[in-house]
């Protein structure tokens, strides 16, 4: 190292054309995204002692540094992760949210529609063009269930392919980061320096990744980066990069899943380990929006047509037909059966089909309330261990709701399983209840050709005799399922003590809630109580009034014939509009949907609330970033001046040594 005035004046050159550069490359760079502003850090040269002490020998700078905080770059990658996951999931649900809560294109008034088509049959059951409206405004409800259901499937292939889109960068970005890596070890071990504009790279790269899904970092002692996902899933380690797949579940081939690239293949991820970022933010939604509103609208399709269909079976039609017969059709929705799908890793030949129970049937002995269904609204995992045994699992709320070993059937949440041969230890099937049902809905063919088949006529009647003299009068009758239609018409009489000509077994019900069952003669009072009503072959008829005191009055139970006005089971189905069929009898059609538009608008609100908030919180992590990392550029130009001065001084130091120099020389 050169001494003297020379020597201190060339070093205070180089130390402010250092300074000079570094800050012309701030100012350039104060719009280049993820820059990290740098500075010159100066240290003085060693001194050389003299017997009149040290004397200094100028300046060096002993390194270029980036005004950089880990701490905040966490912070910021943290909040960036977490804004980008809520607006990813915000941005989709909204999509549902106003598709539920649309006043024309929603479901609620396609069900309004439809029950006031009804209405009109059950007013007037021989009007064939209230039978017609009834059967379009079922038609146009169907065609609802099945828009919605396709919006559903098209958000759902949009979500495949967002999340096969965002493995391939981040991919890239690992690629990316990898090569950084490789880079900044050959440079730093080259010249001991930190890289600081490749550094700088590394960190956009990583923050851009942390966009897409929530990574974490470590620096090993070469200055390259770790990064991990999930609970530890190696990305990148050092220059190797780990490739994730976007591949067909292998539960579930409708579903694009997460994995890592191995040797053997890939690994599929469970989902919570895809957490933070779009990707976690479309997972999200996938799991906690859209399978709940697509198995929701299936559960509703399904409730529907199943109660639906079990009153309009109990009817008669307009040309007197009844359950049983040729030509009578009970079923005025058609749906799909439960879908089944075999795990793609399975061994075994494990055989399994599902149905819909049966729903829950008005009560014996009055036959009083309505048809309920116990669905729930979620997929189910049948999972096979050894020796054949099984689980079912709720995925909804990972309830095991059966279990049991060998073939059979298994019912849960109104649901049939037949298992017809059993999986090899450690198959499963997921089993979707809901997958078509909206998508398949529809009116039955023969319907919607002949309204005339629509049951709106119960199929039994009573008659009084026109001589009765006493106040008696006994109801038309309301049918159960597995009521029997009388073959031949049923006299009854009724004198003051007893009602007599009840075929078989009956139950009598009495005016204190007592029932009683028997054959023969029925009392027409027990205990002090009145008689109300009895019921025989799940067929049910109510009593009020009593017979003259003496003599009898006599009636005739028979086969509805010419019930052209009649409408009564017309009236059942369309009570069914209000009353609680579905969650067990908890719930109406109604009341459901509204349920499901609030949930999903709640939900709605709450990431649109959530979102705000963090967007918040990054924005204030960002100004932080920026008052320390920061280009500004008012402060760089008043270092561009310090340095110039520094550069003209140390100069003048140099002119005034070569002046001295000259001095030094022309004395010799």
């Amino acid at each position: 190292m050169s001494s003297g005035i020379f020597g201190i004046g060339v070093s205070g050159i180089n130390a402010a054309q250092l300074g000079l550069l570094v800050t012309e490359h701030n100012v350039v760079n104060a719009s280049t995204p993820g820059y990290t502003r740098q500075r010159t850090v100066q240290g003085t040269n060693i001194a050389v002692n003299t017997g009149a002490g040290a004397i200094g020998q100028g300046v060096h700078v002993q390194t270029i540094e980036r005004l950089y905080d880990a701490y905040v770059t966490r912070q910021i990658n943290t909040a960036q992760t977490k804004v980008s996951q809520l607006d990813s999931f915000y941005s989709q649900i909204k999509q549902i949210d106003n598709m539920l809560a649309d006043a024309s294109a929603g479901l609620s008034p396609a069900l309004q529609d439809f029950f006031s088509g009804v209405q009109q049959v059950s007013s007037n059951p021989s009007l064939l063009p209230a039978r017609q409206a009834m059967i379009s405004s079922a038609q146009t409800l169907s065609e609802r269930f099945r828009s919605m259901d396709a919006r559903l499937v098209e958000i759902n292939n949009e979500i495949n392919g967002r999340i096969s889109d965002a493995v391939t960068e981040i991919n890239t970005y690992a690629s990316l980061i990898a090569e950084i890596n490789q880079r900044i070890v050959v440079a730093e071990a080259s010249y001991g320096q930190p890289a600081n504009d490749l550094l700088d790279q590394r960190d956009r790269l990583v923050s851009d990744l942390n966009q897409l899904i929530k990574v974490s970092t470590t620096t090993n002692a070469d200055g390259s980066f770790n990064v991990f996902i999930g609970t530890g899933q190696q990305l990148v380690v050092g220059s190797t990069a780990q490739q994730m797949t976007a591949t067909a579940s292998v539960a579930d081939p409708t579903r694009t899943v997460v994995g890592l690239k191995t040797s053997t293949g890939a690994l599929e991820l469970p989902e919570y380990l895809v957490d933070g970022g779009e990707l976690g933010g479309l997972l999200d939604f996938r799991a906690d929006s859209l399978d709940r509103v697509t198995n929701e609208i299936g559960r509703l399709a399904a409730s529907l047509a199943l109660t639906f269909n079990a009153q309009l079976g109990l009817g008669q039609d307009l040309l007197g037909r009844v359950a049983g017969e040729a030509g009578f059709v009970g079923d005025m929705f058609v749906i799909t059966a439960p879908q089944l799908l075999a795990n793609t890793n399975n061994t075994g030949s494990g055989d399994l089909t599902a149905a819909f129970s049966a729903p829950v049937a008005p009560g014996a002995p009055d036959f009083s309330g309505n048809f309920t269904t116990e669905l729930r609204a979620s997929d189910y995992r049948v999972s096979f261990t050894a020796g054949g045994d099984y689980t079912v699992t709720r995925l909804v709320d990972n309830q095991q709701v059966a279990t049991g070993s060998g073939p059979g059937v298994v019912s849960f949440d109104g649901i049939d399983l037949t298992i017809t041969s059993v999986g090899d230890d450690g198959d499963s099937f997921k089993l979707q209840p809901y997958a078509e049902i909206a998508r398949n809905l529809s009116v039955d063919e023969r319907i919607a050709a002949d309204p005339r088949l629509i049951a709106a006529a119960a199929p039994v009647r009573v008659t009084p005799d026109t001589a009765n003299t006493g106040s008696l009068k006994i109801s038309q009758g309301i049918v159960g399922s597995g009521y029997t239609v009388p073959a031949a018409a049923i006299p009854l009489s009724a004198n003051s003590t007893d009602l007599q000509g009840v075929p078989g077994t009956w139950t009598a019900i009495y005016a204190d809630g007592t029932e009683v069952s028997g054959a023969g003669d029925i009392a027409l009072a027990s205990g002090g109580a009145a008689l109300t009503g009895f019921t025989f072959d799940n067929m049910h008829f109510t009593v009020a009034g009593m017979p003259p005191a003496s003599g009898s009055d006599t009636f005739v139970i028979e086969r509805n014939e010419g019930g052209v006005q009649d409408g009564r089971n017309a009236l059942l189905f369309a009570k069914l509009q209000t009353q609680n069929t579905m969650d067990g009898g908890n719930s109406t059609y109604q009341g459901a949907y509204s349920k499901l538009v609030a949930e999903n608008g709640i939900r709605t609100r709450e990431a649109k609330v959530q979102l705000d908030a963090q967007t918040a919180v990054l924005t204030q992590a960002q100004a932080t970033r920026e008052a320390l990392s920061g280009v500004n550029l008012d402060e760089e130009a008043a270092n561009m001046l310090k340095f110039q001065r520094a550069y003209q001084a140390s100069s003048k130091i140099l002119e005034i040594g070569n002046k001295l120099f000259e001095t030094i020389l022309s004395l010799g």
